[in-house]
C-alpha cells in the first residue's frame, strides 16, 4: 500500500500557480481544496494540476460556511452539496471531503440527510467522504458510531482533531468506540488536536509528544484496516490553519508559527511513520 499526501488550499492564500509549484517542491502527490465556481478557473486548475502531474481531493463545504447557518436545511445542505459537485467535476477529483450536516439536528434527520447526499453523489460518480468535523453531525465519536452503523456504506475522512476539543481529551481514550467505524475511513485530515483545542501550536513541540503520538496510534491502526482490505493506495492531507486555529501572541496577533513550514513538517513525519508502519 502507498500513501499520497495532499496539500490543502484551507488557509494558503497564494495564486493556484504558486499553489501547485510549492505542492510539486515540497513532494506532495495532490491538491484538496475548495473549487472554484467560474468555469475558466476551473479548466486553468485542471491544466495546471494535470501538468505538474497531481491528484485533486474536492472539498465541499455546505450550510453556508464551515460552521453551519443554524437556519439551513437539510435540503439547503443537499442544495450546496449539488453546487459543490457540479463545481468539482470538471477538476477530475479522486473522491470528495464534505464538511456537511448539523450537530443540532436529531441523528435520524442526519441519517436520512447522509443517504440522501450518497445517492446524489453517485449520480455524479463521485466516491464521497463525510468528515468528522465539530459543528455538524459528525461532531463526536459516539454519534458518528450510531450513524455510520446505521449507513454501512458511509465513507469517512478522519479529523481526530475536532474531538480532542469537543470531547476534552485525546482519542486513543476512547479507542473501542472508535474501532467499529475506522473500517469506513478512507481519507485522514493530519492535524493534531489535544484537550483544550483543535491544534497543536507546533506538533514537533516536545510538551505535545504525547498528542501527536496519540494521532499516529490512530491513524496507524486505519492504515492497518486498509491493508487488510487490499487497498492499494492510502492518502493523507495535513490540514493545520488558520481562522483561530493557529495560535498568536496577545495584542499584536502575530502567528507563533508558519502554518507552511508545520504542514511539510506534518506532511514529512507522516512520510516517515508509515515507512515504518510498512516495514
Amino acid at each position: 500500500m502507498k500513501l499520497k499526501i495532499f496539500k490543502a488550499l484551507w488557509g494558503c492564500d497564494l495564486p493556484i500557480e504558486q499553489a501547485v509549484a510549492q505542492a510539486v517542491h515540497a513532494g506532495f502527490q495532490g491538491i484538496e481544496g475548495r473549487a472554484p465556481q467560474d468555469s475558466r478557473e476551473q479548466k486553468k486548475w485542471s491544466a495546471l494540476f494535470e501538468q505538474a502531474c497531481l491528484d485533486y481531493v474536492a472539498e465541499i463545504v455546505t450550510g453556508g460556511d464551515y460552521v453551519p447557518h443554524a437556519s439551513a436545511t437539510p435540503e439547503q445542505h443537499l442544495a450546496d452539496l449539488k453546487l459543490g459537485l457540479e463545481n468539482s467535476m470538471p477538476l477530475n477529483p479522486k473522491f470528495a471531503t464534505c464538511i456537511t450536516g448539523y450537530d443540532a439536528w436529531p441523528e435520524s434527520e442526519s441519517i436520512d440527510f447522509f443517504k440522501a447526499a450518497i445517492e446524489l453523489a453517485q449520480t455524479y460518480g463521485l466516491p464521497i467522504n463525510f468528515e468528522t468535523h465539530r459543528s455538524r453531525s459528525l461532531f463526536n465519536p459516539w454519534v458518528t458510531r450510531r450513524i455510520a452503523e446505521a449507513i454501512p456504506e458511509m465513507r469517512l475522512t478522519l479529523d481526530i482533531s475536532h474531538w480532542c476539543v469537543v470531547c476534552e481529551r485525546l482519542m486513543d481514550s476512547e479507542i473501542s468506540v472508535l474501532e467499529s467505524f475506522l473500517p469506513q475511513v478512507r481519507h485522514i485530515h493530519a492535524r493534531v488536536g489535544y484537550d483544550q483545542g483543535p491544534q497543536v501550536p507546533h506538533p514537533a513541540a516536545p510538551e505535545y509528544a504525547a498528542a501527536l503520538l496519540s494521532h499516529q496510534t490512530i491513524w496507524a491502526r486505519v492504515w492497518q484496516l486498509q491493508k487488510q482490505s487490499g487497498q492499494t493506495c492510502t492518502s493523507m492531507t495535513p490540514e493545520f490553519g488558520p481562522d483561530g486555529y493557529l495560535h498568536r501572541l496577545p495584542f499584536t496577533q502575530a502567528p507563533i508559527a508558519d502554518l507552511w513550514e508545520i504542514n511539510q513538517w506534518m506532511a514529512e513525519t507522516e512520510r516517515a511513520h508509515f515507512q515504518r508502519f510498512s516495514n
